[in-house]
């Protein structure tokens, strides 16, 4: 009976450690997103994707999918930082699986991103973003 109470009791003490753990692992990971983009430094931001991450939106052609990384290497160029203001504004984690809501917010519009997440080998992964282009005219 000793056992079983030490072992619920370690049991309590250490998930919320992890679960602490895991959201600073996350936040790192949307981090390398957001500072990647913002100081148009692509070695940052490649960190925060799986090699096979896609992402989908919607362009005024239509639907559209392709390869994250190849997207952001075909598009970011060395340059001074970005003027815009990027947000966590929601998480949610649970167990190896995450979801995220991102705005990043220049002068005349926004964009909102909604990115998965998966933990792969011990490191956290964004492996799918979807997102929509705000004109806040």
């Amino acid at each position: 009976m000793k056992q079983t109470i030490l072992f619920l009791f370690l049991m309590a003490i250490s998930i919320p450690a992890t679960i602490a753990q895991d959201r600073e692992m996350v936040e790192q990971t949307l981090n390398y997103y957001l500072d990647g983009g913002t100081n148009n430094d692509f070695e940052t931001l490649e960190k925060a994707f799986h090699e096979n991450a896609t992402m989908k939106y919607i362009s005024p052609e239509g639907y559209k999918e392709v390869n994250a990384i190849n997207f952001f290497k075909g598009i970011m160029k060395p340059g001074p930082k970005q003027n815009r203001e990027t947000r966590i504004t929601h998480l949610d984690i649970m167990g190896n699986a995450a979801h995220a809501r991102l705005e990043i917010i220049y002068k005349d519009f926004a964009f909102i991103d909604y990115m998965n997440l998966l933990k792969i080998d011990g490191e956290w992964k964004i492996v799918s973003k979807i997102f929509y282009r705000d004109n806040r005219k």
